[in-house]
């Protein structure tokens, strides 16, 4: 199935998507992105299904062919204060206030989003598979957060997340184990099954 370049024709929508919601460690990011209604992004899909490789190589492609775009980081701190939903929504919406352009409307990416922003919205159930923007957008957050967590990974490499981007791997979770939390942790998260022998 080919993915849709909007939902309705005629108006300025804005694909949004984040990314790191079930790591333990790093922040959740959040991309927003307006596409024309005829891109030229030749094999644009979900991030999920496309190879690091591919994400790479779309990624500036999408930058360049997009009306606007933006993407925001929002850290383990403020997960902690307000959750991972919450913080997800706020990952969101903050990038879509950092947009160069106000889109007339938003293509959220799954089944649920709150914000103080005034602008309406639909929320799409795996529309990263379905919508443009919102593929574009779920590129965009992967591979900030992807390049993020590559760089942190240097500070800690105990816990690789050059390979596990922070998800709960047993390699991570043994570092865990092994050498404790760090300060990109996520202290809210059940980081070891024994959680109360970490602190």
């Amino acid at each position: 199935m080919s993915l849709l370049a909007y939902h309705k024709k005629g108006r300025l929508e804005a694909g949004c998507d984040e990314a790191g919601r079930g790591c333990l460690a790093g922040p959740v990011v959040a991309a927003a992105v307006v596409l024309p209604e005829n891109p030229n992004i030749p094999g644009l899909n979900d991030s999920k299904k496309l190879t690091e490789k591919a994400r790479n190589s779309l990624r500036p492609i999408v930058e360049q062919e997009a009306i606007a775009y933006a993407v925001s980081f929002v850290w383990p701190e403020k997960i902690d204060e307000i959750n991972i939903l919450n913080a997800s929504f706020l990952a969101m919406s903050e990038a879509v206030e950092q947009l160069g352009v106000k889109p007339e409307h938003l293509l959220i990416d799954g089944n649920r989003f709150k914000s103080h922003l005034n602008i309406p919205f639909d929320c799409m159930i795996k529309g990263d598979g379905r919508f443009l923007s919102i593929a574009a957008a779920s590129i965009l957050a992967k591979t900030y957060r992807d390049e993020y967590m590559d760089k942190i990974h240097e500070e800690h490499p105990y816990y690789g997340w050059n390979s596990n981007k922070g998800y709960p791997t047993k390699a991570h979770r043994d570092g865990i184990r092994d050498h404790g939390v760090s300060q990109y942790h996520r202290k809210s998260f059940t980081l070891l099954p024994e959680q109360l022998s970490l602190f």
